[in-house]
């Protein structure tokens, strides 16, 4: 590799991130990660309230630490109308436009996007909502739970037969972020190679997880099934499951013709592997209840480690269930950079989640520690022209903190 650095993927690109909680902001942190200047513009009053959410260290989330590194923070009201002409002086020099308001917010301001692409026709500007801009159901609050729902997942997530369950984390959030950050690069790509002009990126938070559903609607389409909740198992696709050990739980996906074979004999079950109907997997799904119970009761009667040995030595697709006790012990996930150590501007240093994804010669990287409310209003403001006494008169207002 050139001993000369290269510059990050994303330099020279400023995004300025209206959003708050988690959807917008991830997208924000992506961006940021790969060399984004990315501007968060927040509330005067306690700001995005992510930074009070869940866990609390020195006044502020440790979650905070993760979701807001690399990024510079104005504090600045944008209900009032100096702080909207504010706002629209910083969209003016930016990229992007991060905002996650309900449909219409933004208009009520005087920056729909027909005035801000009159003000800045390069602008690529990302709107994130429960439903979208358009259509019957946009005026309705939205949060990822309920694009969780409606997009489909929850009813496949959970037991049979039991009331649905969250995944554990905000994966409608963040499905959604994720396929914001792709449309704003696709943007940003079109309007530097191709010479196109800025364009509106519109991810309502159900579509987003509609997308990643599968074959749930073909199969409806073309069959009438309803695909229903199934546990830990993967339905249509056999062996793939859970099993119990003496001290936890083990995942198996032993799926593959070939891999079905090398599970069985190392079970102990070469008949089951050599049985002919057995061969592909539309003939283990018919029997998937007797693969099953013979894949547990051999796992039942070993550790997590002795299975995992046992499938790793026969090629087994396998792993553990981690805690994050289990993520911050394992020598895999520090190889690769995935426990990075952020010091805070609140004086203590605390691990965090690595990059990704990795680039070889553009990699991500934690430029700047999560800023405190406020932060970089003054240097922001005096960056985009105005003077220090100006930036007095609005502090003196409340425009700005």
């Amino acid at each position: 590799m050139d001993s000369i650095a290269s510059p990050a993927a994303l330099q020279g690109v400023r995004v300025i991130e209206m959003g708050q909680l988690i959807a917008g902001p991830f997208c924000g942190k992506t961006l940021g990660e790969f060399g984004a200047e990315v501007i968060k513009i927040e509330a005067p009053e306690g700001g995005d309230p992510l930074r009070n959410w869940r866990l609390i260290k020195e006044g502020t989330s440790v979650w905070w630490q993760v979701q807001s590194r690399n990024k510079r923070s104005v504090a600045l009201d944008l209900r009032q109308k100096e702080g909207q002409d504010i706002a629209r002086r910083l969209i003016a020099e930016a990229d992007v436009l991060i905002e996650n308001f309900r449909p219409g917010t933004l208009e009520g301001w005087g920056m729909s996007p027909q005035e801000l692409h009159a003000l800045n026709p390069g602008l690529v500007m990302l709107r994130i909502s429960g439903y979208g801009q358009t259509g019957p159901y946009r005026d309705l609050p939205g949060f990822g739970a309920i694009g969780e729902a409606m997009g489909g997942l929850r009813h496949l997530t959970g037991e049979p037969g039991r009331v649905p369950v969250r995944v554990g984390v905000s994966i409608g959030d963040t499905l959604t972020a994720l396929h914001g950050a792709i449309g704003v690069l696709t943007a940003l790509y079109h309007r530097k190679v191709n010479g196109g002009q800025g364009q509106v990126i519109d991810v309502a938070l159900h579509e987003a997880v509609f997308n990643v559903m599968e074959s749930l609607i073909p199969e409806y389409s073309a069959f009438g099934a309803v695909r229903e909740a199934a546990g830990s198992a993967l339905p249509g696709i056999a062996p793939s499951n859970a099993y119990p050990c003496t001290d936890g739980w083990v995942l198996v996906a032993g799926n593959g013709d070939s891999i079905f074979k090398r599970l069985m004999d190392a079970i102990g079950r070469p008949d089951l592997g050599a049985a002919p109907d057995l061969a592909n997997n539309a003939g283990r799904v018919a029997r998937v209840e007797e693969i099953d119970a013979a894949i547990g009761a051999w796992s039942a009667q070993r550790t997590v480690q002795q299975v995992l040995h046992a499938l790793g030595a026969a090629r087994v697709p396998a792993g553990k269930v981690y805690t994050a006790k289990d993520i911050a012990e394992d020598p895999h996930y520090r190889a690769r950079d995935m426990l990075l150590t952020q010091h805070t501007r609140d004086g203590y240093s605390v691990e965090v989640p690595g990059i990704v994804p990795k680039l070889s010669a553009t990699p991500g990287t934690i430029r700047s520690s999560a800023p405190h409310l406020g932060d970089d209003t003054d240097a922001v403001l005096a960056e985009a022209g105005l003077t220090a006494e100006q930036i007095a008169l609005l502090r003196s207002k409340g425009v700005i903190q």
